[in-house]
């Protein structure tokens, strides 16, 4: 574990530039949403395709600041209409008066699967599940990890017109602690995003969290955010947000920076 502010900047600067010189001659393909927001997509990756990012995201409330960065996700087209999930985190925690904690946090495991297609011409979504697992490989005394396992259960929808696409849903998590302050709660979000250029997408997303703890808070808030096409196969993807229903406990600011590679 690294309490080094700078020590965790070169880590996070040295991951950036090897994410960025490596991989540069994949197939291509079109990416697809989700990232950089909180709010998913049912669309899964293509069968025997996959997608990897690397990625920093972090959240900022009153007296303390964490996040995970660098942090590693991997989807692949495990079957038609259904991938694989896996996120590998380093994890930070920087509390006010406190020293910084910095190591890796908890492995988060999925299965996105697709139950109903879009139709192009008419009204009906596209529809998914994507339940996550997170497992407590992280440290909770240091502020890098829940310490128990919690499992989210979702239902997203999408819709596309043209240059337009909108999409949403959300689920449950469960967030038994166990002798902790720790409760389920809910998380629900809806997003619209138009594809302003053959390279430029910007979007903006709603969300809303119950309190994961007891005598917690409510968070409400929005993200604004972009996603850049380099090409089929490299893209930058950004977003940066603040809560707008206890802010200063629950999400003062926020922010994602992630590279994706798809194949």
């Amino acid at each position: 574990m690294i309490g080094n502010g700078v020590a965790v900047r070169r880590v996070i600067a040295f991951s950036v530039a090897a994410v960025f010189l490596a991989w540069a001659d994949l197939l291509p393909r079109v990416a697809n949403a989700g990232p950089p927001f909180r709010t998913d997509d049912p669309e899964p990756v293509d069968y025997q395709h996959y997608e990897f990012y690397t990625f920093f995201t972090g959240t900022h409330v009153s007296g303390d600041t964490s996040g995970v960065g660098p942090a590693w996700e991997f989807n692949y087209g495990l079957i038609a209409n259904g991938q694989f999930h896996i996120v590998a985190p380093l994890a930070f925690d920087n509390p006010a008066g406190g020293p910084s904690q910095f190591g890796y946090g908890d492995t988060e495991l999925g299965f996105k699967y697709r139950f109903i297609q879009e139709d192009d011409k008419g009204v009906r979504p596209m529809v998914g599940v994507f339940p996550l697992v997170e497992l407590p490989t992280g440290d909770q005394g240091s502020g890098l990890g829940a310490g128990h396992v919690r499992v989210y259960l979702p239902v997203w929808l999408q819709k596309s017109y043209g240059d337009w696409t909108t999409y949403g849903g959300g689920g449950y998590w469960i967030n038994h602690g166990g002798g902790t302050l720790d409760q389920d709660y809910w998380f629900v979000g809806w997003l619209l995003q138009k594809q302003v250029t053959k390279q430029l997408a910007v979007g903006g997303e709603l969300f809303h969290q119950t309190a994961d703890t007891i005598g917690g808070k409510d968070n409400t808030g929005f993200n604004l955010g972009a996603i850049y096409d380099f090409d089929d196969h490299n893209h930058l993807l950004l977003s940066a947000g603040t809560g707008i229903e206890n802010a200063s406990a629950t999400n003062l600011y926020s922010w994602y920076i992630g590279y994706q590679i798809t194949n």
